[in-house]
């Protein structure tokens, strides 16, 4: 049988994913903030679900923090390279930074030594760029844990803190942490199991250019 007739326009294509998901999370994107509703349709986007957003929660000041800290040229620091592919890099206003620390030297024996992942032990490394950066946490539930943890310490804030972390052991809980109390950093966050390095990317994605700018 031939293959069925299909869009192939890339244009095209993401018009009608993005009216489809507006259309059918119309009541979901009704009770978030309107600068946040591009950041909601990138993560409905990436997983493929729309029913996504009746689990994102905002910050008031979560988008507009994060706009403004990438405009100022402020690095993206990121917990998986998969989360920095998934950045448009051509759509950094900036030309910012995307840095991952998990395959530093010596990120694996401190890992080791902490009895944590390597995930979480990065964390410790990204001090001297914290300060009002934007965080993106796509897979690593530890990571978002080591972090909360270290702003108790008293590293510097960074401008946003994009909480994605995935699966089924403490992304929930990390997650849940991070919108109970956070720290006093502007958040975004999907409540229960679900997220990922894709959502993680689409909400820095959405940060940077909104809906423009998708890869063909």
């Amino acid at each position: 049988m031939p293959v069925p007739d299909h869009l192939r326009d890339p244009a095209a294509i993401y018009a009608a994913s993005f009216r489809t998901i507006r259309e059918e999370a119309a009541d979901a994107l009704a009770r978030l903030p309107g600068e946040a509703h591009d950041l909601a349709i990138r993560i409905a986007h990436a997983c493929g679900m729309a029913d996504a957003i009746d689990d994102l929660l905002v910050s008031p000041d979560a988008v507009a923090a994060g706009r403004a800290a990438l405009r100022a040229g402020a690095p993206v620091l990121v917990d998986a390279q998969m989360v920095a592919h998934g950045v448009i890099g051509a759509r950094l206003p900036a030309g910012n930074r995307v840095v991952c620390r998990l395959g530093d030297p010596g990120v694996a024996e401190r890992a080791r030594l902490g009895a944590t992942t390597r995930s979480a032990a990065q964390v410790d490394l990204w001090e001297a760029d914290l300060a009002g950066a934007v965080v993106a946490i796509g897979n690593a539930p530890t990571a978002l844990f080591r972090l909360l943890e270290r702003l108790d310490r008293g590293v510097p804030r960074p401008a946003v803190i994009l909480g994605f972390p995935v699966g089924f052991v403490g992304a929930a809980e990390s997650k849940a942490e991070l919108a109970g109390d956070p720290r006093g950093v502007p958040f975004a966050t999907l409540r229960g199991r679900r997220g990922g390095s894709a959502m993680a990317a689409a909400a820095v994605n959405a940060l940077a250019a909104g809906l423009v700018g998708a890869p063909a």
